[in-house]
């Protein structure tokens, strides 16, 4: 079953707190999130336990939602058959400088990875292949695929499964009794009910948070939405768990990449699948260049980084140089941008380029938090289990194993419906929720729209702060990645007082008041990130993360996972390590 919450968005305008209907769903298992890894918790719970009650709450619609919502030109991970499990762990290990990754993790998520992207075939997603009928691959472990309508059909099983989908309902927080998660409560962005879901487990399938930094292609006040990571996975499930004391993990550890200039596009499609060399002003090859840090071969931060090294150095701009491609190629290069990114196609129509006559043009991103692809997230068990009892994380939201990316984040939400079943097991008799703090999130939930005409700030005001000061002193595209202590400090002094503003939000409808919620989600995740990029006293991941009052890689001290923990009652964050534990053999620092 399907309930989209619709109606009167401008309408609903109550007057007080008593005026807002309050809808009480019961779930033995609630997934918040209906993106990719929501739909595969949802799929695999439904055939362990085709009895129990599993609901998903999704932001937006769930056939056109998520990371995924555009659709995707290739799976990054799927092993060939002459690899192993424990080659992709490495090669991942490699792509992070050695670490630190959560192996264990990593390992269990590589041993059922080709069989999720295989369900992702058996539900009708076209892989291309060649004439022998195996499976073509685009680089070393990524396969081509024709995912235009990758999410829809994700979304079909979902309900297949059985799942209750509830959309349009924004989820804002978390009911906790006794240290234990009990669900989640959120509004309709449509109708403006209040929705309360009690739930023996919980599943946070948020994605990532992009929209923390200012991109350097926003250039509307209304959107600032021309970013490469999905414009509206803005951090809440991190935010949610960091605010009820779950702990955090690598957040510093950002997602920095390269990206076509002036569009924000995805590269890989021209420079792995097309074989397109990165070159500078001077048509120089630019990773020739860093040949020590292993040339083309060279981990992601490295060739993120590189591009903007070489504008630093005055040979900019940099470009993917397509100039080689036949007509045809040219034409086939296009056709895949249409299975992921087709307005791209559009806007190079619009300046008139010939791809096979000019050269693309390239530059860094805006940093994300991504767990898919760096190891940012929350700490959680073998199960997906994050420190907060009852409380799961799949996909982006799980953190400390990089380099999952779709694929990985498909099986992620396959062991987190697991584990989450095995706790409902385990936990028959789980504390009430006690309606009192529903009453509170309630009335935090709704006080932006109920003070809409008192003076106030706009959430878009305060969005637009907070991307100018991460991106100035968080280490953002505009400073070239670079930080330090003392801009670190100043971050945090104005986060808090932005926090200390929250109050002051105001909402003149209910896609603003989604807007508020937003934003707040994005100024407490900003807040953990200031504070893994201050607790990080070396420079490990030149552009991912680099201190430019420590520049130099510290194994000594930081050769470990830095963590942070917000105390629920006084709102104080800490943070602390945890050691590497390697499980695969291997010189990981050298890798």
């Amino acid at each position: 079953m399907t309930v989209n919450a619709v109606s009167h968005t401008r309408a609903f305008a109550p007057a007080t707190l008593d005026d807002v209907e309050t809808v009480v769903v019961d779930a033995d298992l609630l997934i918040i999130g209906g993106g990719n890894a929501g739909c595969f918790v949802a799929v695999e719970a439904g055939k362990l336990r085709p009895d129990a009650r599993v609901v998903i709450v999704e932001k937006a619609e769930i056939h056109r939602s998520g990371a995924c919502s555009a659709g995707m030109d290739a799976i990054n991970t799927y092993i060939p058959p002459d690899k192993t499990p424990e080659d992709l762990v490495r090669w991942s290990r490699a792509q992070v400088g050695g670490g630190p990754l959560r192996e264990d993790l990593a390992l269990s998520n590589a041993r059922e990875l080709n069989e999720a992207v295989e369900d992702l075939e058996r539900w009708g997603v076209p892989f291309l292949r060649d004439e022998q009928g195996r499976v073509r691959y685009r680089g070393k472990w990524d396969i081509s695929i024709h995912g235009e309508q990758l999410k829809p059909i994700m979304a079909e099983q979902a309900v297949k499964s059985g799942a209750q989908v509830y959309n349009r309902i924004a989820v804002t927080g978390l009911l906790m009794r006794d240290g234990v998660c009990r669900g989640a409560v959120g509004f309709g962005v449509r109708d403006g009910k209040c929705y309360v879901f009690r739930a023996g487990a919980t599943v946070i399938s948020t994605g990532g948070a992009g929209t923390l930094y200012k991109s350097y292609t926003a250039d509307s006040t209304d959107s600032g939405a021309q970013i490469w990571m999905c414009p509206y996975c803005v951090g809440s499930g991190y935010a949610m768990g960091f605010r009820c004391g779950a702990e955090l993990t690598s957040l510093e550890q950002r997602w920095v990449a390269t990206r076509t200039k002036d569009f924000c596009g995805p590269v890989d499609t021209i420079s792995v699948g097309y074989g397109a060399p990165i070159v500078n002003a001077a048509g120089e090859r630019v990773m020739s260049r860093y040949a020590e840090l292993g040339g083309d071969a060279a981990p992601r931060y490295i060739r993120a980084n590189a591009p903007m090294e070489e504008w630093l150095a005055g040979r900019g701009p940099c470009y993917c140089d397509t100039t080689h491609l036949s007509p045809e190629k040219a034409r086939a290069m296009m056709e895949d941008y249409l299975n992921e990114r087709p307005s791209f196609v559009l806007f190079l129509a619009s300046r008139g380029q010939d791809v096979t006559r000019e050269p693309i043009e390239i530059y860094g991103s805006d940093p994300y938090i991504l767990g898919g692809h760096t190891g940012g997230g929350f700490w959680v068990d073998m199960r997906r289990m994050t420190t907060v009892p009852g409380l799961f994380a799949a996909g982006e939201a799980a953190g400390g194993n990089p380099n999952k990316f779709v694929g990985g984040c498909c099986v992620e939400g396959k062991l987190a419906a697991r584990g989450a079943l095995a706790y409902l097991e385990e936990n028959a008799d789980l504390p009430d929720v006690d309606m009192r703090d529903v009453e509170r999130e309630k009335a935090r939930i709704y006080a932006p729209l109920l003070e809409r005409d008192r003076d106030g700030v706009r959430p878009v005001e305060m969005k637009e702060r907070l991307q100018r000061l991460m991106d100035e002193y968080a280490g953002g595209v505009s400073q070239f990645y670079r930080t330090d202590e003392a801009r670190l400090d100043y971050a945090l002094r104005h986060i808090k007082m932005l926090q200390s503003q929250f109050r002051f939000l105001r909402a003149a409808d209910l896609h603003e008041l989604m807007n508020a919620h937003e934003t707040m989600d994005r100024v407490d995740v900003a807040e953990a990130v200031v504070h893994h990029l201050k607790a990080r006293r070396e420079t490990r991941w030149a552009g991912w993360q680099t201190r430019t009052d420590y520049p130099e890689r510290n194994d000594a001290e930081f050769d470990c996972f830095v963590e942070s923990r917000r105390d629920p009652e006084t709102g104080e964050v800490s943070t602390f390590t945890r050691p590497y534990e390697q499980i695969l053999p291997g010189d990981r620092r050298k890798e």
